[in-house]
């Protein structure tokens, strides 16, 4: 049958991702970047904020910030990462991190949510009235004052200490230490999937046992409302 030859038949201009779909190349690479904060409760054991940063290096993950402490249940920490991934970037460390053995629950924060962090100022003191107006200006707190250096402290979300710390570069920063950003879902909701707001593992163990959460006896009998 006659027809075109096979260099001369139309070919498929699209590509596959690394899921095997067939997308638009220009699509792709358009695809933007976002800032994500994400939040992990974990077991807190030795190594396992290793594990964590371990995970995101071999993946590749461009971390911005990476903060962990302790929880109200007694044996979890929570773990808050800020990242700047694409969209499919962001869904894959979340299920990623969720295969660590250490790790309990993994979720987004929401826009919404309430976030803060502290950065630790130390400037030159040749100007101190100038400097300590700066730091209530920013609702902060001198640490350290002598002849040569002040030391101040300012926490808040991420816009007022970027801007606290562009108001202090009048004088001098001499040295800064931030402590990246940590931060909870507003109201009751939980700041990850599966945990209970006000729930703890002593409220738990006291439930089962018929003690109270600091240890003392409850009273499980039914009373007697006809005396």
């Amino acid at each position: 049958m006659a027809g075109p030859r096979p260099d001369e038949r139309p070919q498929p201009t699209a590509r596959r991702n690394a899921e095997g779909i067939r997308v638009d190349p220009d699509a792709e690479a358009a695809r933007p970047r976002r800032t994500a904060v994400i939040s992990a409760l974990v077991e807190h054991e030795p190594g396992v904020l290793s594990r964590v940063s371990g995970l995101f290096s071999r993946r590749q993950f461009n971390i911005e910030s990476l903060t962990v402490g302790p929880t109200t249940v007694e044996g979890h920490a929570r773990i808050t990462l800020v990242v700047e991934e694409t969209d499919p970037g962001i869904d894959q460390a979340k299920k990623q991190l969720m295969k660590l053995t250490p790790v309990i629950a993994v979720g987004e924060l929401g826009s919404d949510a309430v976030r803060a962090e502290l950065v630790l100022l130390k400037v030159r003191g040749s100007e101190p009235d100038k400097v300590h107006a700066i730091t209530e200006m920013y609702e902060g707190r001198t640490l350290d004052a002598g002849p040569r250096t002040i030391t101040v402290q300012i926490t808040g979300d991420e816009r007022k200490i970027d801007d606290a710390v562009d108001a202090f570069r009048q004088f001098g920063i001499i040295e800064i230490a931030r402590t990246g950003q940590t931060a909870l879902e507003r109201g009751d909701s939980p700041t990850t999937p599966g945990e209970e707001p006000g729930h703890s593992a002593a409220t738990d163990d006291a439930a089962a046992d018929g003690t109270s959460a600091d240890g003392d006896a409850t009273d499980q009998t039914t009373p007697n409302y006809d005396d």
